[in-house]
């Protein structure tokens, strides 16, 4: 069962298996580099990496239209039933939630997680099994060893890496984690929003591993 995803800028994804969509931190509004806005999306499920504006961004306007069930660690949850979210899974890392389309598991991010002054409890990576399809969304992370690990446990068939430097990994760290997890494929992220983060993606450049550059609403099919 073939994988669509949809670039929706930043950090965010949109992952679909026909059926069921998920969407991974849905950052639209004021994102400059946005093409949808959150009246264009459907989804049954949000999964959140960490607190942060720029990756919650439209999750409670998105979770209230659709009464979609948002996924994420538990001191999140908690915040977002407080503005009104009525359906939340929470986690943490090392954790795994079972979904109609496969399941969510945590993993370990090096970044913070706050909104707005507030402790929103640990960032986090996120694998997502979808139909035949295993995703790592590495979250805002910088390198960790542990990285090789959860490539071989979890053995993705796309990783979602952010390249931006400054608050993540740059270019060069991003190819060595890209080469740690050793997907089939692996995708830059969280770069060019905004200058601080601008970067050429060409300097992602893992030896031995497809490297597919989505540009914000870029489409793509992944599988059979």
């Amino acid at each position: 069962m073939p994988l669509t995803l949809t670039y929706l800028g930043h950090a965010g994804f949109a992952f679909s298996d026909g059926r069921h969509t998920l969407l991974v931190d849905p950052f639209l509004t004021d994102n400059p580099v946005a093409t949808h806005t959150p009246a264009d999306l459907r989804c049954e499920y949000i999964a959140l990496t960490h607190g942060h504006s720029d990756h919650v961004g439209d999750t409670v306007t998105l979770a209230t239209a659709n009464q979609a069930t948002v996924i994420a660690v538990f001191e999140i949850c908690n915040f977002l039933a407080e503005h009104g979210v009525r359906k939340v899974e929470p986690g943490n890392p090392g954790g795994q939630i079972s979904t109609p389309f496969g399941w969510v598991a945590f993993t370990t991010a090096f970044h913070s997680s706050s909104f707005e002054g507030r402790y929103l409890g640990m960032p986090c990576g996120l694998v997502i099994r979808m139909g035949d399809t295993t995703v790592y969304h590495c979250g805002d992370t910088g390198l960790f060893g542990d990285m090789k690990l959860i490539g071989e446990v979890y053995r993705p068939d796309i990783a979602c890496i952010p390249i931006g430097d400054r608050f993540t990994m740059g270019p060069a760290l991003a190819t060595k984690a890209a080469e740690f997890i050793r997907p089939k494929v692996a995708i830059p992220m969280h770069y060019d929003t905004w200058p601080p983060i601008a970067q050429d993606p060409a300097r992602f450049a893992p030896k031995g591993i497809d490297v597919r550059v989505m540009k914000p609403g870029e489409r793509w099919q992944y599988g059979r």
